[in-house]
Order: C-alpha cells, then sequence, then structure tokens
C-alpha cells in the first residue's frame, strides 16, 4: 500500500481522492466544484482525445468551435431539453463590474443583458440554430459536426473527474436526411465509444438502452455504454442520442429533399468526457495508485537508474543511450528518473502514476548486459538481455493491455447477477452490489418505486436482452424487457 492513500476497502472515495492528488492528476478549483487539470492528468486525458479523434475522423467526422455563451431565448425552443438543464445552468445577467468609493468591485448595473446567457451546459441549440442557416438541401446532408469544448454544470455534489461544475468533453451533432440514416449513426457513435473504451482503456462495457426515465432531455432514444468501477457501481462512460426532428422543429432547421420537398432534417448528438480518467482510476486502480493501460498511458515505460558512485551513474547514462534511441525508433513514449531519490522512493511514485513498465539498471545490470523490467499490473520482475529489450517490448505492452481488460472483465463478471425476486434484488444491493439483470414490465412507476427504495437505476436496457419467460423483480407482471440496476456514480 502507498503511504499517503487511504486502502481502498476501507475508504472507497477517500481513495479515490487520495489517487488522484498523489498522482498528481488534479487539484481543486479556487471556485466550488472546479478543478485544476494538472500536467499529467492533462497528458493523460490528451492520449484518450487522440484515440477517439482519430476513430472519428476516420469515419467522416470533423471538428469545429461553438460559443461558449448561449441565449436564454434558445433554451426556450425546446421545452423537454431545457426542463433537463435548468437546474444546472450558469446564467449571465451582467457585463462589467464597477468600484465602488470605498474599493469594492459591484456589478454595475447600467450593464444589464437586454438578453441573458447561458453559459453552455451542452450545445444542441446554438449549434442547431447555425445548422438553420447552413443547410438547404439534401445536397447539405449528412452534416457531421464534432466539438472539444469544455461545458458548465452547476453541480450541487462534486467529485473530480467524475462530476465537477466545468469539465471537458467531446460533443458531436449530426444532421441527417432520414430517420433511419440518424438511427445508423447513433449506433455507430456507440459502437465507436466501445471500442474506445474496451480497446484503448481496457474498460469492459455493456451497450444499450437508456430508459424513458434516463434518456437525454430532448431525445427520442438514448444509447449508452455503462462500466463497472472497482466499488461494484455503475459508470455511464458514454452516450450517444437519437434526437429525431426535435431540435429540427424547435429551430425549423428543414431541407429541400430530393422530391423538391420540404422536410424536417433528422439528428444526433453524442460525447464522452473527463470522467472516462475517473472511470480509469476506479476499473484498474489498486492500493498502489493507478494501473494505466498502455495504449494512452502518458509514460509506458519509466528507466530508473540506480547507482550510488558518480562513475556508475556516467556508465548507466552510456548503457542507457542506445537503448533509449531504439525506444524513440519504436515510438514507445519513456521517460527517466534521475533525481537524488531513493530506488524505494521512486519505485513508490512511478507506481502511483500508474506507468505500465519500470525499467531498473544498475551497475551490476550494465557489467551483465541486462535491464530488469517491474510490470505494474502484475507485479512481476522480468530480467532481459538489453539488446532484445525494445523489440520485446511492444508485445509486453500488449499483454499488459490485455490482462488489464481480462481483470476487469472478470471483476464485472463475477459481481453481475440474474435475480428473479425483489428479495434477492435488495440482499445484493445491501452486501456487496454489482450488476444486477433481471426483469422489468417496462413501466415509469415500478423503476421510480425501485430507485426510491433501493437507490439503483436501470443502467440501460441491454442489447442481448432475453426477457421471454421473465417476470418484473417489482411487480410480478410479464417482463417487457430485461434490464441492467445497479447504484451508479
Amino acid at each position: 500500500m502507498a503511504k499517503g492513500v487511504t486502502p481502498r476497502s476501507q475508504d472507497y472515495a477517500a481513495w479515490y481522492t487520495d489517487v488522484i492528488t498523489r498522482a498528481g492528476l488534479a487539484d481543486y478549483g479556487p471556485v466550488k466544484g472546479t478543478m485544476v487539470i494538472k500536467p499529467y492528468g492533462f497528458s493523460l486525458w490528451e492520449h484518450i482525445k487522440a484515440s477517439l479523434d482519430g476513430m472519428l475522423r476516420e469515419s467522416g467526422h470533423v471538428n469545429a468551435y461553438f460559443p461558449l455563451f448561449i441565449p436564454k431565448s434558445f433554451l426556450a425552443r425546446e421545452a423537454e431539453h431545457v426542463e433537463g438543464f435548468a437546474k444546472e445552468c450558469a446564467v449571465v445577467t451582467h457585463t462589467r463590474l464597477k468600484a465602488t468609493e470605498d474599493g469594492q468591485l459591484i456589478v454595475d448595473p447600467e450593464s444589464r443583458l437586454e438578453e441573458e446567457v447561458i453559459v453552455r451546459p451542452t450545445s444542441e441549440t446554438v449549434i442547431w440554430s447555425m445548422y438553420k442557416k447552413w443547410i438547404q438541401s439534401y445536397r447539405d446532408l449528412p452534416l457531421l459536426i464534432n466539438q472539444w469544448a469544455n461545458v458548465v454544470r452547476w453541480e450541487m455534489r462534486t467529485r473530480l473527474f467524475l462530476r465537477t461544475t466545468e469539465f471537458l468533453w467531446q460533443e458531436g451533432h449530426t444532421a441527417h436526411a432520414s430517420a433511419a440514416e440518424a438511427e445508423q449513426e447513433a449506433r455507430k457513435i456507440l459502437d465507436i465509444y466501445r471500442r474506445l473504451a474496451e480497446d484503448f482503456l481496457a474498460l469492459p462495457v455493456i451497450t444499450g438502452t437508456k430508459s424513458e426515465a434516463e434518456k437525454f432531455a430532448g431525445a427520442e432514444h438514448t444509447y449508452a455504454i455503462e462500466a463497472m468501477m472497482g466499488d461494484r457501481r455503475a459508470l455511464q462512460a458514454g452516450t450517444s442520442h437519437n434526437l429525431g426532428q426535435n431540435f429540427a422543429r424547435a429551430f425549423q432547421v428543414t431541407f429541400q429533399n430530393e422530391a423538391n420537398e420540404e422536410e424536417l432534417v433528422y439528428a444526433t448528438s453524442w460525447g464522452v468526457s473527463t470522467r472516462l480518467v475517473g472511470a480509469l482510476i476506479m476499473a484498474h486502480g489498486d492500493d498502489k495508485g493507478l494501473r494505466l493501460p498502455p495504449r494512452i498511458a502518458p509514460v509506458q515505460v519509466i528507466i530508473v537508474p540506480i547507482y550510488r558512485q558518480e562513475r556508475d551513474k556516467t556508465s548507466i547514462q552510456d548503457y542507457l543511450t542506445p537503448l533509449k534511441a531504439r525506444f524513440e525508433e519504436c515510438g514507445i513514449r519513456f521517460a527517466e528518473d534521475w533525481s537524488d531519490n531513493s530506488p524505494g522512493f521512486k519505485f513508490n511514485e512511478w507506481e502511483m502514476k500508474g506507468v505500465p513498465l519500470r525499467l531498473e539498471v544498475g551497475p551490476r545490470d550494465v557489467e551483465n548486459g541486462k535491464v530488469v523490467l517491474v510490470r505494474r499490473d502484475t507485479g512481476e520482475k522480468l530480467f532481459r538481455e538489453v539488446g532484445r529489450v525494445a523489440d520485446e517490448l511492444p508485445r509486453l505492452l500488449d499483454e499488459i493491455q490485455t490482462e488489464l481488460f481480462r481483470q476487469a472483465q472478470q471483476f464485472r463478471d463475477q459481481h453481475t447477477y440474474r435475480v428473479t425476486s425483489y428479495d434477492e434484488f435488495k440482499a445484493i444491493l445491501n452486501g456487496d452490489g454489482g450488476f444486477i439483470r433481471c426483469g422489468w414490465d417496462g413501466t415509469r412507476e415500478t423503476e421510480a418505486r425501485i430507485k426510491e427504495e433501493t437507490k439503483a437505476t436501470i443502467r440501460c436496457i441491454p442489447f442481448d436482452e432475453q426477457p421471454e419467460g421473465l417476470t418484473c423483480i417489482y411487480s410480478g407482471k410479464p417482463a417487457r424487457h430485461e434490464v441492467i440496476f445497479a447504484k451508479a456514480y
């Protein structure tokens, strides 16, 4: 266990915060609910971002940027949408301050805006106001735009990365000529999110549809990827929404179809955020700190030289020079720790940061033409000839990536339960918790009562559901769906 880190088994929430601060990922901002993402944490986000951005570009999407400020009247045009975000909106009412005679700063009453401005909680309304200008004909479709941005949602209860007043994300907004195209887009994006989670973050997810009560405000259908965290709670890791014609109708975005008829366009929106960093911590972390999947780790290999004499330092530096050149040729991200801290301190520090591999070199290794490799995922120590290391590392990093996914998947499967009674359901939730697959009668009333009584929510209706022969665990009526319930972040 790392010094200064609360054990996971003792206090999971405290452990989570300890790891973030000790690993140098983030700190608390001066305004309540905000966070400062430190360089190491931001580098981690940049690698996640680059992985997703590449897949989006390959699938035909392009990046743009839209304003942070949205006229208040825009939100009112889509009633269901504004109802979903009204309690979280930050509102700008004045444009300047002025100093009083005693040197205090106050809002200048003469600077009140004619129309109040919303700091974007999401960008559907401002983007659709622009799409109205850009779309006239079926030839203008599809319009496949994504933006990387920050948003503000005035959260009452916050937690670093998982839920903060301001956070970073990408939000895609697309326009289509038919309902079928919009549905295909929403499903395509969900699969891209699944690939991001599983192939890059080593995070197994369940894909499915959100219930009516849990779907995005203003959407016809919301699809999600749901992941299990180390405390067996669920985390919604990404969502994709088929918006139908709701936003096009609100902003009167029409096009001339091939029959020269005027028609409302069909829309989707979708997004993932910096909460994925929180997901990485909770899904893979242990009492020593982070364990990062190699594909998105800022540093894949940390080189730790071990020496006492200055002449040993020089010989180790010379020994490592050709090895580092090979790492660069192979595209391996590496760093070196030549600080005067003790080897034990360095080991603990880089284990805390979750670097997948540690490479140790001392005077005896130089004499023998060897290096020592230590895997962060398993703790296994490997002894290798220096001339073979660079060629072996890509395979070893892939093994670590695969092993982290396997461990997370095994953990999820071990804590996923199929139940047929409400007593079983409550016993699991009152115990260790986990994912519960069970029958649901499809009514809002049943869903709301279960949430009120147990604090568990329907995470999704999985695409592989098999409701035939099931009964609702609460009402006893024939099940309309097989769903996954869990307590969630």
